[in-house]
């Protein structure tokens, strides 16, 4: 931080400015150049709050600018919010400017681009040469796909000399694809923004069921006509790395109508989307759920206020009218479920639960049936979305039981039998996913396994994991069903990794389950203990970064992390608990006990004596 600091109180003011949408005041000197010596990093902005209205517009070549001023000038035309780059294009030459496709890729970097100790010329000295230099964080595909890279970046700028109104003028005439700019600003142009599809019938659950809608991460660019930009991003179709488990109910092909430039919903909340043609031969309940896909995306751009979508024919004639107090009954986003209670295991080894959200001392109480009785003392436990059943695990980690908590009941002999030989070693903490499934990991020294089994009963299948490097020691599976979250141990470190989870096999039989696609989560940290899905595509972690010390911080399954993403510090947690309804507390446990956050507030002890807290799931 300090280290930006001084580079930006270096710069001298450019052409650049600042609109701020309160006060409707226009500055100059967003960005800036370096007072003297060599061309450094441009980071041409500090994050402001996400929810502020700043506004920034680059400014064209000065005449006489020389070359070192172009390609800054250029550099910093790519962090504004100009939407087809034209002021940025100003900088190029006119071939140049007709080769260079801004829209191939992104690339964030630590800090900006550095063009190191200057430019090369030429021989003949009719041209320069600058190298743009960095490390990588990320690139965001074509797709808006969020994708984690740590790799040096290394490109070069070429500029020449050519004819202008007053004489020679310097321009770029070779430039890398896309754009580069520094990840603060990314984090203020660029907005995450969950897509939604429906789980294809091949990644679908033993359980029957409406079939649900499943997030898929991307990032548009926030300022620039975001509600058109994320429903072209919706007809594109899913992900590369989700699109092998999920489906889209538009028709391949589908677009916006050729001649739509902008979407914008009316007075009364009613988004208009008129499709071409290949849309045009549907029938009704194929376009509610498209509208469907479109109106729960759209709710996660906070400011777009779409309360309805109409979608049209090619001819402007009307296919359906989806609202969104009927869209849940066309498709089930599991995430938006609220769930009655919160739980833990008490001082006396019981299951037991409060009421979620109340927050208050000693309201903790033993859940109905077997679990709750005390009769088999557990360490930790998974309660099923439905809150009917839950699976406990033993207080040596060798056995998993499965109870009922709207009956009694005998718990009957365990689902799950563990041979390692040391407690630490036995069972994870379970995990249900909204069909029905549940997840846990043999943690065995000479037999590690992640085990499935169908509605919570019947032989465990082992799970085959592609590309795993390491031994399970923590699962979680998303709402949906089709993301797993996985702390994986190597050497000594803990990582978080979300892979896929793909079902092959006849409908009505036995599928054949396996995780595919692995990827880190948080490569930030080095140490991750503990970890919870809190949203369709955030989960909550709780780690360590090389050398720091523990901290708790949101991040994406796609592994970026969004603005505002660390907690409150709390000391000595061992354990955390998130709602996909994210507007429940987070819930954990740490040296004061059962604990918990609510919104707005600091942590607050809800029950000293406790561990292992959860929300159904």
């Amino acid at each position: 931080m300090g280290a930006d600091h001084d580079r930006r109180a270096r710069r001298r003011p450019l052409r650049a400015g600042v609109l701020f949408g309160s006060c409707g005041v226009l500055l100059a000197g967003c960005a800036s150049m370096p007072d003297s010596g060599n061309l450094k990093a441009v980071d041409a902005s500090q994050r402001p709050d996400s929810q502020s209205q700043v506004r920034v517009y680059a400014m064209p070549p000065g005449e006489d600018a020389g070359p070192e001023e172009i390609v800054q000038g250029f550099l910093e035309a790519l962090t504004s919010d100009d939407p087809e780059f034209a002021m940025a294009r100003k900088y190029l030459t006119k071939e140049a400017s007709k080769g260079w496709n801004p829209d191939v890729q992104t690339t964030v970097l630590e800090s900006g681009p550095s063009t190191g100790t200057g430019s090369v010329a030429d021989g003949g000295d009719t041209g320069r040469s600058f190298p743009l230099t960095g490390r990588k964080v990320a690139t965001v595909d074509k797709e808006h796909a969020y994708q984690l890279d740590n790799a040096a970046y290394n490109q070069v700028v070429h500029l020449t000399q050519q004819a202008g109104p007053n004489g020679k003028e310097w321009r770029i005439d070779g430039v890398p694809q896309g754009v580069v700019l520094g990840q603060s600003d990314f984090q203020r142009i660029y907005w995450s923004v969950n897509k939604y599809y429906f789980a294809t019938r091949s990644s679908g659950s033993t359980g029957g069921g409406q079939e649900g809608l499943v997030a898929d991460p991307v990032y548009i660019r926030q300022r620039i006509d975001p509600v058109t930009e994320t429903v072209k991003a919706v007809l594109d179709g899913p992900t590369t790395w989700l699109k092998q488990v999920v489906g889209t109910r538009f028709p391949t092909g589908t677009r916006l109508k050729a001649d739509t430039k902008t979407l914008a919903p009316d007075d009364q909340g009613k988004l208009t989307v008129p499709l071409n043609g290949k849309a045009d031969p549907i029938g009704q309940e194929r376009c509610t759920e498209m509208a469907a896909q479109l109106l729960f995306t759209l709710q996660d751009l906070t400011s777009s206020g779409v309360e309805e979508v109409e979608l049209q024919r090619r001819n402007g004639s009307q296919l359906c009218v989806l609202s969104k107090d009927r869209a849940e009954s066309v498709a089930s986003r599991r995430t938006a479920e609220h769930p009655d209670y919160q739980y833990l295991i008490d001082d006396k080894r019981r299951l037991v639960r409060m009421r979620a959200g109340a927050g208050g001392k000693g309201d903790a109480q033993p859940v109905q049936g077997q679990l709750g009785s005390g009769g088999q003392p557990l360490r930790s436990a998974a309660v099923s979305r439905d809150e009917e059943r839950a699976a406990g695990v033993s207080l040596d980690g060798r056995s998993l039981y499965m109870g009922s908590l709207v009956s009694e009941g005998a718990l009957g002999k365990p689902e799950v039998r563990s041979k390692a030989k040391s407690e630490k070693d036995g069972l994870s903490t379970p995990s249900w996913d909204g069909r029905g499934d549940l997840w846990v990991a043999d943690r065995d020294l000479k037999r590690p396994r992640l085990l499935w089994l169908a509605q919570g009963a019947g032989e465990p299948l082992s799970v085959k994991t592609a590309n795993l490097d390491g031994r399970i020691e923590a699962v979680r599976v998303s709402a949906d069903g089709v993301r797993i979250a996985l702390l994986v141990k190597k050497d000594g470190k803990t990582t978080l990794q979300i892979g896929r989870v793909e079902r092959t096999g006849a409908k009505g039989e036995q599928p054949q389950i396996s995780v595919d696609g692995l990827r880190q989560a948080a490569p930030q940290m080095e140490e991750v203990t503990a970890m919870s899905w809190a949203g369709g595509s955030r989960l909550v972690v709780v780690g360590r970064e090389s050398g720091g010390v523990q901290q708790m911080r949101y991040v994406q399954s796609d592994g970026s992390v969004p603005a505002g993403a660390t907690l409150p510090g709390l000391t000595g947690v061992k354990e955390i608990a998130a709602s996909e309804d994210e507007r429940l507390p987070l819930v954990a446990h740490s040296d004061d006990g059962i604990v918990q956050l609510p919104t707005g507030a600091q942590w607050q002890t809800v029950v000293k004596e406790g561990t292992a807290p959860v929300y159904p799931g």
